[in-house]
């Protein structure tokens, strides 16, 4: 009895060792990438820029480039490497990605909180300026990808970049005031909050507007946000939005004279997907314009049943990240890229 005791120990410690060994190396090829990555340091007036480029495997020639353009937050060049899936798709089309940490972020040198739209849009094309005399870039070939609040940034840029090839806007912003009413709205309505409760929030959101538009310091905002019993920002994150609140993009999408890729997601708690396709196609000429909807989409482009589980997210990132993304997003990305190959081509 012992000795088939400690063989059914042995069997199972085995099959124990045998299991994480196949998750270790699954862990492994989820997070290996077929693709070339270097750093980048960029030396600007304003301090120093770190980033990242990724490059396709053995290219025969000078490749297109596609330049990241990132959402909110104090993200790095990888976004975490939640990027690199993305970097890995465009690298099969053969385009390289260029990622900047943001200023304060990694080694970039600075503060993201004390930039505007425009000094974002700055640092963006010193990042193309960078890539332009790099021999491994097809200067004829050079895009843009960006997110959420990108959708502000773009705009600027491409106004003096008539040369650029054509433009990736995922769940772009269009107006920060309407975007912010509809994220709390919809938000709430996802956890049940009743539509008193809803009422009270978009008063305080009211509230707290009035005080940017009359250019309130910060200790006037945290006295009225403690009468208020609300919660309240940080100085950094009060002064970021005081700077940026006005957003406002509608009005600068005329400056597209390339083409323009928007993907947006039917889940989507912080972007009106309807109401930005509208505008979209209200300034940009049908031409120059092609619209996805990813109906299972959220605002990230993650799958629905990752969207709702911050456990599942976590864990799929760390074993599987390549399957992070709503199924069609990379493939319709990919076969944007191959549209614009075939029209240059032509």
């Amino acid at each position: 009895m012992k000795k088939t005791g400690k063989k059914k120990l042995w069997i199972a410690g085995a099959s124990l060792l045998l299991a994480l060994a196949a998750l270790a190396v699954w862990a492994v090829v989820g997070n290996t990438y077929r693709m070339e990555e270097r750093p980048v340091v960029i030396e600007t007036p304003q301090g120093r820029l770190t980033g990242t480029l990724a490059l396709p495997e053995s290219p025969d020639g000078p490749v297109g480039l596609i330049v990241f353009v990132h959402g909110d937050g104090p993200t790095n060049s990888t976004y975490d490497d939640g990027y690199k899936p993305l970097w890995e798709a465009f690298a099969a089309e053969g385009y390289a990605s260029l990622s900047l940490d943001k200023r304060g972020v990694g080694g970039s040198e600075g503060d993201w909180l004390d930039q505007d739209m425009e000094d974002r849009a700055q640092d963006t094309q010193l990042a193309i300026d960078w890539a332009r005399s790099q021999p491994e870039i097809d200067r004829s070939r050079i895009g843009l990808w960006g997110a959420s609040q990108a959708g502000w940034v773009i705009p600027k840029i491409v106004r003096g970049e008539p040369d650029l090839a054509f433009s990736i806007l995922v769940a772009p912003a269009v107006n920060w005031i309407e975007q912010g009413r509809y994220h709390t709205r919809r938000t709430m309505e996802r956890s049940g909050s009743s539509a008193e409760e809803i009422a009270a929030a978009e008063r305080k959101n009211a509230d707290v507007l009035k005080l940017l538009r009359r250019g309130a310091s910060y200790e006037e905002y945290l006295r009225e946000a403690a009468l208020k019993d609300t919660e309240t920002l940080s100085r950094e994150r009060w002064t970021f939005i005081l700077k940026n609140f006005e957003s406002d993009s509608a009005a600068e999408l005329s400056a597209f004279k390339h083409p323009v890729h928007l993907v947006l997601g039917g889940q989507d708690l912080n972007v009106d997907s309807d109401d930005t396709e509208t505008v979209y196609r209200a300034h940009i000429p049908a031409e120059l314009l092609s619209v996805t909807q990813l109906p299972e989409a959220d605002h990230s482009m993650l799958k629905r049943g990752l969207a709702e589980s911050e456990t599942l997210t976590t864990l799929t990132a760390i074993w599987m990240p390549k399957k992070l993304f709503d199924d069609g997003y990379l493939s319709d990305m990919r076969q944007f890229l191959r549209t614009m190959e075939k029209t240059q081509t032509n």
